[in-house]
């Protein structure tokens, strides 16, 4: 249907949007695209819909190229079904969570395995019913802390889910692969340049993950490429190359030295420098230095507990590396009240081995293997240990990634360096295998009639 510039319903703005940050949301703002009716909430006005239905047509028209199959789900949920897959407490603060008249928890739905996981299991019984992978477009809801970029990150979005169900791995692997040639076909169709980046799972649980990133300055994603190779992954996905081992017989002791003029790692190096002290017969490096950085970790339903995490001295933490090691768990900086309550604490000065002896869980950089000899806090205000042998005087608890990636870092499997880039998420597969049919307890009758 044709409608006339002197009917449309339309404003365009001569001045860009007091809350607008990049140019995206400023230009569909002026244009009239979209209003804001709530933080992180946009109403979609005519010039807008067109384009959104416009979208939603070349995803339709991918899907069934697959053979999917769409249908539409309440936005509306029951508590049960996630209380069944353990994400009512995976997600945290992120669900809108609301009870009706008479007291009964739902949320508003933020992504539907359970629901359709549900509808599979009441509706099919038998090998002969599958493969079938079924998809919508629908509004989602996610209580975002800091919505931003108009609808980059909001509270309320329109996002296309699709699910697949099959028999076996081999059909698990054959829909993944359909999936991520549909996604392909969609943004070329789209004409958006993107990258395929290795990604982490988070709340959704599975195995392989990789999310489709727009490439643009504004993205709020980091992602890296390899200089000499076809990799890219997601930040919080790159995995750290770790160091040959060493042999700890023959290395010097460990020694413990005042060091009343070190607070911060440059001084605790220039300190070193000062007293003559080497490392493997070199003047000490900034990466001969380690950090102890403490947060608490808490598991879905659980407590708080007590972490101590070591960084190589040259590198800073990231939270968002960090917390998706952890996942579901949450990560949040230890404070004050927290060295207050465990006295052999020396804030500035923690180290491994005073957390070990104190029964503190200690995760380590994957750089910090057996034979790396570090100098670092004495577990006493203004005192510091050097020559601290992993393996030897200390051991960590496990491994996890929270270091920055930065620029010129080594690329995995020889594949030269990493570059730095910047992108926004528009899509992203995984392969979820079994966590939400084994959570809900689907049985199907194979081919010899067993379930």
């Amino acid at each position: 249907m044709i409608t006339r510039m002197s009917s449309l319903f339309l404003r365009t703005l001569r001045d860009d949007p007091a809350d607008a940050e990049v140019p995206s949301h400023k230009l569909l703002v002026r244009a009239g695209y979209i209003r804001r009716a709530a933080p992180g909430v946009y109403s979609w006005l005519p010039l807008g819909l067109r384009v959104l239905r416009n979208v939603e047509k070349v995803v339709r028209e991918e899907m069934a190229a697959i053979g999917a199959q769409e249908i539409s789900l309440p936005a509306l949920l029951p508590r049960e079904a996630y209380e069944a897959s353990g994400r009512w407490e995976e997600f945290g603060n992120s669900l809108f969570r609301l009870k009706d008249r008479k007291g009964q928890d739902y949320l508003l739905g933020p992504t539907h395995e359970e629901l359709f996981t549900s509808l599979v299991k009441g509706e099919y019984n038998s090998y002969k019913d599958f493969p079938v992978t079924l998809y919508q477009i629908q509004n989602k809801y996610r209580d975002e802390e800091r919505p931003r970029a108009g609808i980059l990150r909001g509270r309320e979005f329109i996002m296309k889910d699709s699910y697949s169900f099959t028999m076996d791995d081999e059909g698990l692997e054959q829909a993944y692969q359909a999936h991520r040639r549909a996604y392909q076909a969609v943004f070329d169709r789209l004409g958006v340049e993107y990258a395929i980046c290795a990604a982490t799972s988070g709340a959704m649980g599975g195995s392989a993950s990789e999310e489709f990133l727009a490439i643009s300055p504004n993205g709020e994603d980091t992602f890296v490429r390899a200089t000499d190779g076809d990799y890219a992954a997601n930040v919080e996905a790159v995995v750290t190359p770790h160091p040959q081992e060493r042999e700890v017989d023959g290395l010097p002791e460990a020694t413990v030295y005042e060091t009343p003029d070190a607070p911060t790692m440059d001084s605790l190096v220039q300190w070193a420098r000062t007293e003559g002290i080497t490392v493997d017969g070199r003047e000490v490096q900034l990466t001969d230095t380690l950090k102890c950085l403490l947060v608490k970790v808490t598991e879905p339903g659980g407590e708080p507990e007590l972490t101590g995490v070591l960084l190589p001295g040259d590198r800073e933490a990231d939270m968002k590396r960090l917390e998706a090691s952890l996942e579901p768990a949450t990560v949040e900086l230890a404070d004050d009240k927290d060295f207050a309550a465990n006295p052999f604490l020396a804030k500035g000065y923690v180290g491994p081995r005073g957390l070990a002896d104190n029964d503190v869980r200690v995760l380590a950089d994957p750089r910090i293997v057996t034979g790396t000899s570090w100098i670092t806090g004495a577990d006493k205000a203004n005192h510091h240990v050097v020559n601290m042998v992993a393996g030897r005087d200390f051991t960590p608890d496990g491994y996890v990634e929270a270091a920055n990636v930065r620029e010129g870092d080594e690329a995995p499997e020889g594949m030269g360096t990493l570059t730095l880039e910047r992108g926004i998420e528009i899509g992203h597969i995984f392969q979820l295998g079994r966590k939400y049919t084994e959570a809900f307890d689907v049985q199907i009758l194979d081919v010899n009639g067993k379930r």
